[in-house]
């Protein structure tokens, strides 16, 4: 009997322990982290290149909590690292400045953050910019899980030469014919399988229609909002009404006695 009795005692005091060990437990902070996925780590990487015409985007930062559902809104903090040598971006040229606060809604663990960027620069065609950005504690959460609070976005508009150009397309590559394919074909890629040839070939065929005569296509596919617009008898800028900063020249060349696209290269696009 003295044994059950003592058994028993040990049995309650190990309940009250472990119950007052849920009470601290459930009594800690609350925490907001990035819940990027395992692919992502910490880095979102993202292309304008493959929707020439799009001019801003929306990046979706995924804001979770470390605690308890309240019925009450919460509100955090992210900040850009303005450090150059972290953030090349630059606000109001490649994304839109981040809000002051935002707010995890009453009931919810998780939330999407809105970052717009943007597709205004035409040097993105040749490079990167990265934004750094750090959540920040206030009265409401912390931002004690150290390295789940930071993150980045990297994103251009450049294309790199996928491995069915040079069967389809011939040897030389420059962003400005890809582009140009993309647009008048509506394609992104296409197969190395030989039985695809005869597709594959109409999609070359729609690019050198078009390189030979854009006006006829322009005109043809005007809901695309694509234009030429004439500086002088000898040159024009190709580009959507989406989307002017980003222009293609158009320039006559005496000796071949017609008018070419140009690409970054300063070279024809034939």
């Amino acid at each position: 009997m003295k044994t059950k009795i003592l058994s028993f005692i040990f049995l309650l005091l190990l309940a009250i322990a472990c119950k007052h060990e849920d009470v601290q437990l459930y009594n800690s902070p609350a925490n907001v982290y990035f819940d990027f996925s395992d692919g992502q780590r910490d880095s979102l990487l993202y292309s304008f290149a493959l929707e020439p015409s799009r001019l801003s985007d929306t990046i979706q930062l995924p804001v979770k909590l470390s605690g308890i559902q309240l019925p009450q809104d919460r509100q955090f903090i992210i900040k850009v690292d303005a450090n150059l040598d972290s953030t090349t971006a630059k606000a109001n040229l490649h994304y839109k400045p981040l809000d002051s606060v935002y707010t995890l809604p009453a009931n919810t663990g998780s939330i999407k953050v809105p970052l717009v960027i943007y597709n205004k620069d035409t040097a993105l065609q040749s490079k990167s910019v990265q934004i750094r950005f750090k959540l920040y504690p206030t009265a409401d959460l912390d931002t004690s899980l150290n390295t789940l609070i930071k993150g980045r976005v990297v994103f251009s508009s450049k294309l790199e030469q996928p491995s069915w150009w040079n069967m389809w397309m011939g040897g030389y590559f420059s962003q400005v014919k890809f582009q140009l394919f993309i647009i008048v074909t509506g394609q992104t890629s296409m197969t190395t399988n030989s039985l695809d040839a005869p597709r594959n070939l109409y999609y070359v065929s729609q690019l050198t229609t078009f390189l030979a005569n854009p006006t006829t296509w322009i005109a043809k596919n005007s809901a695309k909002g694509y234009v030429l617009d004439k500086q002088d008898d000898q040159t024009y800028y190709f580009y959507s009404k989406d989307n002017p900063q980003k222009k293609i020249l158009y320039k006559y060349d005496a000796q071949g006695n017609r008018f070419f696209f140009i690409d970054e290269n300063g070279l024809h696009v034939n």
